[in-house]
Formats: structure tokens, C-alpha cells, sequence
């Protein structure tokens, strides 16, 4: 897994109930810079309901994950990967 379990779980639940292709779903982490970084790939028809209007579903998965990643101790940053 990862030094943030609970925030990749969240992660990954999330992202797979909003998405029609849920198989296609992978989440990486990429600990090599100061703050842990969870990398979201999806499928390629369903990134805009990731991202949504504006960013905003992509900054309310940011908003829950972190505040999961406050309960494994750790801060992460979320990126949408294409």
C-alpha cells in the first residue's frame, strides 16, 4: 500500500463510484518529492466526470482524501493524470 492507507482507499472508492468504467481505475504513489503524491489515472471517457465543471469534483476528491490522509498523519497532493 502506502504511508496514507486510509487516503488511498478513500481515493480510489470515490473515483470508482463516480466513473462508468471502474476497472480502468489506478491510483499510484509517487513518494519522491517532500509530500506524497497519489496519482489518478481513469479511462479515457471518464476523466471529465473526475475533473467535472471547473474543477470542481476533482477539488471536492482532493478536499475528502486529504482530510483522510489528516487521519494517517501525512499530507498528500492529488493529481489527475490522463
Amino acid at each position: 500500500m502506502s504511508d496514507a492507507p486510509t487516503a488511498q482507499a478513500v481515493l480510489t472508492h470515490v473515483v470508482k463510484a463516480l466513473v462508468d468504467d471502474a476497472e480502468a481505475v489506478q491510483v499510484d504513489v509517487d513518494d519522491s518529492k517532500n509530500t506524497l503524491e497519489l496519482q489518478v489515472r481513469v479511462g479515457p471517457d471518464d476523466m471529465g466526470r473526475v475533473i467535472g465543471r471547473r474543477g470542481r469534483v476533482a477539488n471536492a476528491i482532493r478536499t475528502l482524501t486529504r482530510a483522510a490522509a489528516a487521519r494517517d498523519g501525512v499530507e498528500v497532493d492529488i493529481e489527475f493524470i490522463d
